[in-house]
């Protein structure tokens, strides 16, 4: 495996689309556990769900199944931002010399 060499200026686009998504997937990720689950949950409580109280299902299960969605949607959003700044995952860090074998 080799090293793949890019640009400041692209590193530098590449990390601020990479904590833009961070930040949209976190912020609808504590909307939905923090707000459905504590904030909003009497408004939720008066509809069912699977037989449970929507705010009750919501701040037990529902936050941590929307948790794991976006675990995929992030893995995915990232292979697409991967290829827009073709950046290719399969080199090594620039942090480590093939020939020593140890971080640098």
């Amino acid at each position: 495996m080799g090293h793949q060499k890019i640009s400041k200026e692209i590193a530098d686009q590449y990390w601020k689309a990479n904590i833009r998504l961070l930040l949209k997937l976190l912020s609808v990720w504590f909307i939905v556990s923090f707000g459905a689950g504590v904030i909003f949950v009497e408004d939720l409580n008066q509809f069912h769900f699977f037989g449970f109280k929507l705010g009750f299902w919501f701040a037990q299960q529902g936050s941590i199944l929307i948790f794991v969605a976006l675990i995929f949607i992030y893995s995915h959003k990232m292979q697409k931002l991967e290829e827009a700044f073709n950046i290719n995952d399969d080199f090594e860090p620039d942090s480590y010399d093939e020939d020593e074998g140890e971080a640098s």
